[in-house]
């Protein structure tokens, strides 16, 4: 007989050994020690205890005190996940000293926010795993290979500085909803490999002359000189008018390719059009010539800001393997912004210029005009 069998056991005898009499109860307690196998002592005892009264009230005082129990603190982590578009824990914790001077939702003691300033990621995970929403989409691939130019443009083959900026990685991102048939907007998105900042610009159509200008254009509007550009076997990016564009000049920029089907090969640029693209803009059709010059105020001003200056990322510092697992070390996360300016080969000009800018901006206020612009161009998409 099982432990629980013998306190049910006890439990049903108990009453009606306490109303017996002296003769009933040395029967029942014979009865009670034959089949639980008791000594008659213990039998005795266990049949004349009081029953204890369940005290829970200490079990919660058990363990150390709770630090962020303070509902303000996980109402701001909640607000600061989605606003930011639901960011690791990591890069949370990065992102909340960047926005928390801006925050004005609430009004913050000086306690919560010292608290969400010395957070852990461990904590925010448990703070926000309640609210945690998994979702995925895949869109379709308009990649057609240039095979003109793959003889004279080299594959990537790992021979990059990636220590220094300057060298791109680039590839297209098609607003052509349910069919590639016809003509539609792309977005050429740029990301540069060792600080994380990215470009955009929206063409009509992958015409080659249109692609060079884009690419002249967002050119003129980075912060560093470029000195490599990466693209995959796309016809946009295979012409002989690219080609020009970036090998014949004073100091020619190296233009290297990706193996064809390797689409891992450009995985840097690969991920930002999913976070920095699909996420903000869906997979719509974009079939109406106006939304490029729409999409290219968009992507010049408050796009641009927001993504290099108030959304950090991580960078992979090594991997290895240890028998069946893969290991992974990336570096703290840090904005595109904060790698430029801690990098020393950008002019010290130019980052006292990128520390003024920088200062006069709200992450709040730029979202709010992203937003604003963003649903202006869905509408215009919708509109039959």
């Amino acid at each position: 007989m099982g432990t629980t069998t013998k306190y049910e056991y006890l439990k049903s005898i108990k009453p009606r050994y306490k109303k017996a009499t002296k003769r009933q109860k040395k029967l029942i307690l014979d009865e009670f020690c034959h089949t639980c196998n008791y000594n008659r002592k213990y039998a005795i005892r266990l049949l004349n205890s009081k029953p204890k009264p369940k005290i829970r009230t200490n079990l919660s005082k058990r363990g150390r005190k709770k630090q962020y129990d303070h509902p303000m603190i996980v109402n701001v982590l909640w607000d600061l996940w989605v606003t930011t578009n639901l960011p690791c824990s990591k890069r949370l914790k990065a992102i909340i000293p960047l926005w928390l001077p801006h925050f004005n939702k609430y009004i913050l003691s000086e306690q919560v926010k010292q608290k969400l300033q010395r957070i852990s990621p461990a904590s925010i995970d448990r703070l926000i795993a309640p609210i945690r929403i998994k979702y995925n989409k895949r869109g379709k691939s308009t990649t057609k290979p240039g095979a003109l130019l793959k003889k004279r443009i080299p594959i990537k083959t790992n021979q990059w500085d990636e220590t220094i900026s300057g060298f791109l990685e680039a590839d297209t991102v098609a607003h052509c909803g349910n069919s590639v048939a016809g003509s539609f907007v792309y977005t050429i998105n740029c990301v540069d490999i060792a600080t994380g900042w990215t470009i955009q610009r929206a063409i009509w159509e992958k015409g080659e002359k249109g692609v060079v200008k884009a690419i002249a254009d967002m050119e003129n509007n980075l912060p560093f000189q470029i000195k490599g550009f990466d693209c995959d076997n796309g016809s946009e990016f295979l012409n002989w008018h690219l080609h020009k564009y970036l090998t014949n000049r004073k100091r020619p920029i190296q233009f290297t390719r990706s193996r064809a089907y390797h689409k891992n090969d450009n995985a840097h640029i690969e991920g930002k059009n999913w976070t920095h693209i699909r996420q903000y803009l869906g997979y719509q059709r974009f079939d109406k010539p106006e939304l490029v010059n729409m999409l290219n105020q968009l992507y010049t001003t408050e796009w641009n800001l927001y993504f290099n200056c108030f959304i950090p990322s991580v960078k992979l510092m090594e991997k290895y393997r240890e028998g069946s697992k893969t290991i992974k070390k990336h570096d703290s996360p840090k904005t595109p912004l904060q790698r430029l300016l801690d990098s020393n080969h950008i002019d010290q000009t130019v980052k006292n210029n990128l520390k003024n800018q920088f200062d006069q901006l709200n992450p709040f206020q730029l979202q709010k005009q992203m937003k604003q612009k963003i649903d202006a161009i869905i509408d215009l998409v919708n509109k039959a």
